[in-house]
């Protein structure tokens, strides 16, 4: 999930979007915490974005590991992965991130040595 644009409203106006995102920032750092997952110096991921419902079959086959080229933007999925798993991104020097069409979505991450860039 993409960060959204948040104002100092959002505190007590509790939007849908801006919960939608907290939840999501929480799950990942459930995830992270059950499976001792830390995010080092280098990131290098898949997002893997969800097919709509509400797409034929057919389609759905056809889209099926193709790159996502729509919203939400890769940077700010990128945003949003780094909100959650670490409280200063400044560290960072190094990203590789793609988003591709999946039936489920989820975040898959690569070690540079097993990670063909293409």
């Amino acid at each position: 999930m993409a960060k959204p644009r948040m104002t100092q409203a959002d505190s007590w106006k509790k939007r849908p979007i801006v919960l939608k995102y907290w939840d999501y920032k929480h799950d990942i750092k459930e995830w992270a915490f059950k499976n001792d997952f830390k995010l080092g110096n280098e990131i290098y991921c898949y997002f893997h974005i969800p097919m709509p419902k509400s797409w034929s079959v057919k389609k759905k086959q056809e889209m099926l590991g193709k790159n996502h080229q729509q919203r939400p933007d890769i940077d700010n999925l990128l945003k949003g992965l780094m909100d959650a798993l670490l409280e200063e991104d400044s560290h960072i020097h190094t990203v590789y991130a793609k988003k591709i069409w999946s039936d489920k979505g989820c975040i898959e991450f690569y070690n540079l040595t097993n990670l063909a860039l293409s």
